[in-house]
């Protein structure tokens, strides 16, 4: 969109309704001034700064936009502002062209000096303003080509770590997973002796069962999704149906593992401060397996049925996982671990409390070895489950931080520690 004109002292105009350019109180008059607003040249001049790797270029690129080389995206039209005086003083407003992006907004000019001619996005003589209702304002102190850049979700230049730690952490999950469960089958009969025992091992099984089953849908959801790291220059749209299934599984089944790991807690609650209140060892084991998997289920159906209508249930490309930026369907998953966690700290302090008043707990000799392995297990999941999730929160809340994403990647792996550590095999007889 091409205008030229002319003003004196201020000049404002909404430029392709999406780009708006105010010149104000400058003192001058009779001023040309030509606009020509780009709603596409963003397809031509890739989203590269300064701090740019010539090195990494591909000749057989067509759209650098998608390159995973690049940290940014252009968020907006591009606007070529020129006049014929002086002028120190321009205000810019753009419309994001994707709303769901919100990270580190710049305010850039082209710079065709930049990166030995070859030219690139540059800050120089622009700050940002605000932010709000989907619209950047800038402000510049000189005249040329205007637009701005957004960070993406993950920085790039780890991306590749985190998919090694993250596939490493899985493989030994998985294996000690296995391990851990053949154990608990070879001395099943030996260490359920009364009904405590029982609901324990009972919900050490499923909380394993649980992580290993998530464990292989992430491993086939991973197989489904192509990122631009593993599949440079293709097309990164999941696959609506496979990533839909996978991702519910992974749903339900991470959401098990909570829920068993409050299943436990409830079990130390009821046998430490509700002594006198008896329940029997069928209506332990039907409570504990209709909140183990059916508040799951629960969550995980509601969840689909409130976003698949319109699209939202999943991510539209390079992951098979919930949606964030469209339904927040992601927290259908964050809200019920992180409230678990929070029960699970109550009870603790609680049951802390009561074993330090009264100086014991149980009524038998197996019972108190049984609940002592009890607070041992949930002293050691609540924390750890507390502290992978929470760091889960933190890359939603600050995406771009690349330590909270190396520490989650790392945690989230190697969950299965909580379950089956050093000490299991030396003291099978628990």
């Amino acid at each position: 969109m091409l205008n030229r004109t002319t003003f004196n002292n201020s000049f404002s105009a909404d430029l392709n309704s999406s780009i708006t350019v105010e010149i104000l109180n400058t003192q001058l008059s009779n001023v040309f001034i030509t606009t020509i607003a780009f709603s596409s040249l963003n397809n031509i001049l890739p989203p590269r700064d300064a701090s740019f790797n010539v090195s990494s270029l591909t000749t057989n690129s067509t759209d650098n936009s998608t390159d995973p080389v690049f940290n940014n995206v252009i968020n907006a039209g591009v606007v070529l502002i020129n006049v014929n005086q002086t002028i120190n003083n321009v205000t810019l407003a753009y419309e994001k062209r994707n709303s769901s992006l919100s990270l580190g907004p710049q305010c850039v000019f082209w710079n065709f000096d930049l990166l030995d001619g070859l030219g690139a996005w540059d800050t120089e003589g622009c700050t940002f303003v605000s932010d709000i209702n989907d619209t950047v304002t800038c402000n510049c102190n000189h005249l040329t080509s205007f637009s701005i850049l957004m960070s993406t979700d993950i920085p790039k230049r780890i991306q590749q770590f985190l998919d090694i730690i993250t596939y490493f952490g899985v493989g030994i999950s998985l294996g000690s997973l296995v391990i851990c469960l053949i154990i608990e089958g070879y001395v099943w009969k030996k260490v359920t002796r009364n009904g405590t025992a029982l609901m324990r091992h009972v919900s050490t099984v499923n909380t394993a069962l649980s992580l290993l089953i998530a464990n292989i849908c992430f491993i086939i959801a991973a197989s489904v999704a192509k990122n631009p790291l593993e599949n440079p220059g293709e097309n990164y749209e999941v696959p609506v149906g496979p990533c839909s299934a996978a991702t519910f599984f992974m749903h339900f089944f991470y959401l098990a593992l909570f829920f068993w790991m409050l299943v436990s807690g409830m079990l130390l609650f009821h046998r430490t401060v509700l002594v006198f209140s008896h329940m029997s060892t069928s209506s332990m084991l039907a409570i504990g397996f209709c909140v183990g998997y059916g508040a799951p289920l629960i969550i995980a159906v509601v969840t689909v049925a409130a976003t698949a209508s319109g699209n939202g249930y999943i991510r539209r490309d390079e992951a098979c996982w919930l949606n964030w930026n469209e339904t927040m369907a992601l927290l259908a998953l964050v809200i019920p671990a992180l409230t678990i966690v929070f029960i699970n700290f109550i009870i603790l302090f609680v049951v802390l409390y009561k074993i330090l008043r009264s100086g014991g707990i149980g009524e038998t000799s197996d019972d108190k070895h049984t609940l002592k392995v009890i607070v041992r297990c949930v002293l050691v999941l609540t924390p750890l489950f507390g502290l992978t999730w929470s760091l889960g929160v933190g890359t939603m809340v600050a995406p771009t931080n690349e330590g909270i994403h190396i520490a989650f990647a790392f945690f989230n792996s190697l969950q299965v520690r909580s379950l089956f550590g050093p000490k299991s095999l030396g003291r099978i007889r628990y």
